[in-house]
């Protein structure tokens, strides 16, 4: 693996591709199965050229013990490797639900220490 890492393409945000990361003003709780699995009022909300924004939430605010690891791995040239997890509770839908840049890339190292969810894969995500 450090040998693809190493042929690895980083490309930097920029006018064709932006990516901006800032605080939320809003709570957000994400809930699978009846239980809370994330609540939050220190999440950080990343657009990136022309997808939806993303919530990503600090893993203190996360209930890390309903989440399971996953051998699941993509890679993004704008933020790098990416880990997942799935949420057992949330059955078969929830098959890596969850994703994180634990090593992000400076341009976006904000992310670090941060999950992402899928929307499709959680009962709700709301931002009150």
């Amino acid at each position: 693996m450090a040998e693809q890492q190493a042929t690895r393409t980083i490309k930097i945000p920029g006018p064709d591709h932006p990516i901006t990361i800032e605080r939320s003003s809003s709570r957000v709780v994400v809930k699978v199965a009846g239980e809370t699995i994330a609540d939050s009022r220190d999440v950080l909300v990343l657009k990136e050229a022309s997808y939806g924004p993303v919530f990503y939430i600090p893993r203190e605010d996360v209930d890390m013990s309903m989440l399971q690891r996953t051998d699941h791995s993509t890679y993004c040239p704008y933020k790098g490797e990416c880990a997942y997890f799935s949420i057992p509770a949330g059955g078969e839908r929830s098959t890596n639900a969850v994703w994180t840049y634990e090593s992000p890339y400076e341009a976006v190292e904000k992310i670090g220490g941060h999950v992402a969810f899928y929307p499709d894969r959680v009962d709700s995500i709301e931002a009150i």
